[in-house]
């Protein structure tokens, strides 16, 4: 399936989904999509014997410096050969979605990274917790507004 098909048929799905379809995208076609709905469509969009999304090859955080921050999927099926990016964009003051890591289980460490250095809360994900850094770091590294400790456990942090 192309791009076009992909979304026809995420929105015939799920019609008040989709937010925005670029399927002539400078790398790759997108569809950003409501956020607290990313889990019932990742449910869909790997279980639909048209589209077997099997393969959540990356996700990754976002911070796009106006106030939102974003979550990005790439997905690939393995038996029909095709792929999409899905995107998702929520509040920096209220930066939580649904976890898909029980639809794609290696979405478990990358979620929890992205947590971990945005600062985006996966509801229902097994293991909310840092994954890079300590338990106790204050803040977000790659949120745009970060601003470095200046110690960290009474040591001067070298940046």
């Amino acid at each position: 399936m192309n791009a076009n098909e992909i979304h026809d048929k995420i929105k015939s799905q799920f019609p008040d989904a989709v937010v925005e379809f670029k399927p002539d995208a400078v790398t790759e076609p997108y569809i950003v999509v409501r956020p607290e709905l990313i889990r019932e469509i990742s449910q869909f969009i790997s279980a639909d014997p048209d589209l077997k999304f099997d393969y959540l090859m990356s996700l990754s955080g976002v911070d796009f410096n106006d106030g939102n921050l974003g979550v990005v999927y790439h997905l690939f099926s393995i038996e029909k050969r095709h792929r999409i990016v899905i995107k998702v964009r929520v509040p920096k003051d209220k930066s939580e979605l649904p976890s898909v890591e029980s639809v794609w289980k290696t979405a478990n460490w990358h979620e929890r990274e992205v947590f971990d250095l945005f600062g985006i809360v996966f509801q229902g994900h097994p293991d909310m917790r840092r994954i890079l850094l300590p338990d106790d770091w204050e803040g977000y590294p790659l949120r745009k507004d970060y601003k470095v400790q200046e110690y960290y456990r009474g040591l001067k942090v070298p940046y």
